[in-house]
């Protein structure tokens, strides 16, 4: 069983991958290689001077994976609630059993409906509905959690990044019991 399995692999579910390996949870990254940020280009993200989407988007998950985090590449077709938690059922690799799962599915909610998420109207341009969240991200299911564009941010990558990682934290939190907190310092000689 996987502590967190994550939705979509764009900057949103790139980022709370990262965290959530980092952690030390047993992390599943699952992508259909369809984010809109695939066709983007940046010269508005923080740190970096220029990049392209699927570089940022590549970074990302060689960033999770390099703590551990499990990528699989198909189409999530369902989530299901189980006594144990959840199960996320795929297009081709069959299921897998996890203790939460964060959407991060961009501008599509199709899924997030299919399984009884509510979803509400959305507020950016050329977003017309986006997943009903709290401010933690939590749904009106027990388990899932959304983040980024699906989550109702804004669809700049910095934004939806940053939203992946706050999520992905108040999940971490909430299996650790206290508040998590992620902070690297600079090695010294």
């Amino acid at each position: 069983m996987f502590d967190i399995v994550i939705v979509g692999a764009g900057p949103a579910g790139g980022s709370a991958a990262l965290f959530a390996a980092k952690a030390g949870k047993k992390t599943l990254l699952i992508d259909n290689d369809k984010s809109m940020t695939k066709r983007a280009w940046m010269e508005n993200h923080y740190g970096i001077m220029e990049i392209s989407g699927p570089d940022l988007i590549e970074t990302g998950k060689k960033q999770a994976a390099k703590f551990g985090a499990e990528l699989v590449e198909d189409q999530v077709i369902n989530v299901k609630k189980t006594e144990q938690g959840l199960v996320v059922e795929t297009a081709e690799k069959g299921s897998f059993e996890a203790k939460h799962v964060i959407l991060a599915t961009g501008a599509v909610v199709a899924l997030a409906e299919e399984i009884g998420v509510k979803t509400k109207d959305g507020t950016e341009p050329r977003i017309k509905t986006v997943v009903d969240v709290d401010a933690q991200g939590k749904t009106n299911i027990e388990g899932i959690w959304a983040a980024g564009t699906c989550a109702g941010v804004s669809v700049h990558t910095i934004i939806t990044a940053g939203d992946g990682a706050k999520v992905a934290i108040n999940v971490i939190s909430e299996l650790n019991g206290e508040r998590y907190v992620d902070h690297d310092v600079l090695k010294t000689n």
